[in-house]
C-alpha cells in the first residue's frame, strides 16, 4: 500500500513540475494556448525547443494527427492516410528535424468555437524555415480541440492538413472569422 502511495505521489509531483513549465498566460486563453503552441515549436536552426513547456499545454492522452497523402496507394485504396501520435511521438520524431533544420510556423487566420468548456480552432498556418523567407514552404490548417477544467485550457488533439494544388485553402479560411472571440 505504502509503495503505491509513494507512485502515485511521484507521478503527481512530476505531473506539477511539468505544468509549472507552462506558464498561466499559456494557458488562460484559447488564443493564448494556441499562440504558445506555434511558439514553442519555432525556432532557427540548431536552437532546442522548450519541449517542457509544450508538454504542459497538452491534455493526458493527447493526439496529434496528421493527414496527408498516402504514397503508392493503389486504385482501390483511399488516396488519404493519418498518422496520430502522442505529444512524445512527436517530439521524439519531429523535434530533431525543426532543431536542426529551423522551422517558424505562424498562424495567419483563426475560425474559434466555443461551448460550455470546450473549443474547436481551425488555425490556418504558414511554415517557413527562417523568418525572412518571402514565401512559406507550406500552409494549411491546424484543426485544434480544447477543454478548460475550470482554471486553464488544454489542447486535446492537433489534426493538420497541409494545403496541396488540387486542396489549395478556400478563402474564408485565409482570414479570421465566425464563431467565438479569438480572445476566449
Amino acid at each position: 500500500m505504502h509503495k503505491l502511495s509513494a507512485t502515485v505521489l511521484t507521478s503527481f509531483f512530476a505531473a506539477s513540475s511539468l505544468i509549472a513549465q507552462t506558464t498561466s498566460a499559456d494557458t488562460a486563453s484559447v488564443r493564448s494556448i494556441t499562440q504558445a503552441l506555434y511558439t514553442v515549436i519555432s525556432g532557427p536552426a540548431g536552437a532546442k525547443r522548450d519541449w517542457d513547456r509544450m508538454r504542459g499545454l497538452f491534455a493526458e492522452g493527447a493526439k496529434m494527427i496528421v493527414v496527408a497523402n498516402r504514397p503508392g496507394a493503389g486504385p482501390d485504396e483511399p488516396p488519404m492516410t493519418m498518422r496520430v501520435l502522442t505529444v512524445e511521438d512527436y517530439i521524439r520524431l519531429s523535434g530533431p528535424t525543426l532543431e536542426q533544420r529551423g522551422f517558424f510556423e505562424k498562424e495567419v487566420a483563426q475560425r474559434t468555437e466555443l461551448f460550455g468548456n470546450i473549443g474547436h480552432v481551425f488555425s490556418t498556418y504558414e511554415s517557413r524555415a527562417n523568418l525572412e523567407d518571402e514565401k512559406p514552404f507550406q500552409r494549411g490548417i491546424n484543426s485544434i480541440q480544447l477543454m478548460n477544467d475550470g482554471k486553464r485550457w488544454w489542447i486535446v488533439s492537433v489534426m493538420w492538413q497541409g494545403e496541396t494544388p488540387e486542396n489549395p485553402l478556400p478563402d474564408r479560411y485565409l482570414k479570421s472569422g465566425g464563431g467565438a472571440s479569438p480572445k476566449d
